[in-house]
């Protein structure tokens, strides 16, 4: 009897503190849910607010640039975007100074080729839109897209569904309705135009890429890249704005309108910049170009609301068709991402189940237990705490 009773207790024993055990590991998984949501949605609040920035700060320095170049005929782009840059990284320092941000260096051969593709990049495009027709160059721009998915797919891996690649080639043929006028080719004109697309591609993927693999923010990314980008613009910008508009940015009148303007433009470029790295960093270089031609389609808008741009009808279908496509894009990314977020859940989930189930472990203690308690007793403890 004795004997007995001493099982008997011994195995309640063993119930109660497995049973707490699995109390105490359930809560922690809700915390650990909890958790993940909350870091869940801050990462959207993030997404969010850098693709604002992007778009506000994208759409000023558009109007604050189309003032200086068309009302003031400072028309040297190059040079300018080498002046955005220096300023950046100054910002940039300072802020690192007052310990706004962490400096973390990295590959340094990655920071250099990368900084430097990104202003070999600007430069193409410039060229690009010296050598051929405004619609020539939209079409340019339009380019990137396809581009970018196509060297994502073969280089990284990666698929896109049609549902995506629908609404892709909506945006796409809005863009085009809306700003594609004249097409004319030449030569040169299509050689720089594809070196444009495949270094703007290219640089576009590498900032996302860099990023995740060696862990570094948008803002510590910008800080190490910058200095590369101003100094092979700073170098290459006074002769390549010579050769495209015959003048010389040094011997340019400046008065005080034009240095206020261009203050200006170099101020909001920092937040030009930086939503850029931020954009790329927290999605990816094809949802960042998406964003590129809402931009577009904002500017025209504000052209036509602001400085009375000519506007026809044919630009209102663009811009609709345009917008259309941007809503199915954000849309169909939504769902498959949570799509994606709950088929995670589900397989860690699964995994915890299939590690350890303390309900199968008092089944089998209990029917070890009651065959021998001296024996089998230190196996039981062992599988409970597994």
């Amino acid at each position: 009897m004795q004997l007995e009773e001493d099982m008997l207790s011994s195995q309640t024993y063993r119930v109660k503190r497995i049973l707490i055990e699995h109390l105490f590991r359930f809560r922690l998984v809700g915390f650990g849910a909890k958790t993940k949501m909350g870091e869940g949605e801050r990462f959207q609040l993030g997404t969010v607010g850098a693709l604002t920035l992007s778009v506000v700060s994208s759409v000023s320095i558009v109007i604050c640039n189309k003032a200086l170049m068309s009302s003031l005929h400072f028309i040297f782009a190059t040079t300018l975007t080498s002046w955005h840059l220096l300023v950046t990284f100054c910002s940039l320092h300072v802020a690192l100074r007052m310990r706004f941000f962490e400096h973390k260096p990295f590959e340094q051969k990655a920071v250099m080729g990368f900084g430097i593709l990104n202003g070999i990049s600007i430069g193409l495009l410039n060229l690009s839109l010296g050598f051929n027709s405004v619609g020539f160059y939209q079409m340019t721009k339009l380019a990137i897209i396809p581009c970018t998915v196509l060297l994502e797919t073969i280089f990284l891996g990666k698929r896109f569904s049609k549902r995506i690649q629908f609404s892709l080639g909506t945006l796409l043929l809005g863009v085009g309705i809306a700003t594609v006028t004249d097409l004319q080719l030449n030569a040169m004109g299509s050689f720089l135009s594809f070196l444009a697309v495949i270094t703007t591609c290219v640089a576009q993927i590498m900032t996302n890429t860099i990023q995740k693999k060696f862990k570094v923010s948008s803002t510590q990314l910008l800080y190490q890249s910058c200095p590369y980008q101003a100094a092979t613009l700073l170098i290459a910008g006074p002769y390549l704005d010579k050769f495209l508009t015959s003048q010389n940015v040094f011997a340019f009148k400046y008065t005080t309108q034009v240095t206020v303007f261009i203050i200006l433009s170099c101020l909001i470029s920092i937040s030009v910049n930086f939503s850029t790295f931020l954009v790329i960093g927290k999605t990816s270089p094809v949802t960042y170009q998406v964003l590129g031609h809402l931009k577009t389609c904002l500017v025209l808008a504000f052209g036509y609301i602001l400085l009375q741009d000519p506007f026809s009808w044919r630009n209102i279908l663009g811009i609709l068709v345009a917008m259309l496509g941007m809503i199915l894009y954000s849309y169909y990314c939504t769902l498959e991402n949570q799509q994606k977020t709950v088929d995670a859940a589900s397989q860690s989930s699964q995994g915890r189940e299939g590690d350890s189930d303390p309900l199968i472990n008092v089944e089998n203690g209990g029917a070890v237990v009651s065959e021998s308690v001296g024996q089998k007793s230190p196996a039981v403890w062992s599988k409970s705490k597994d």
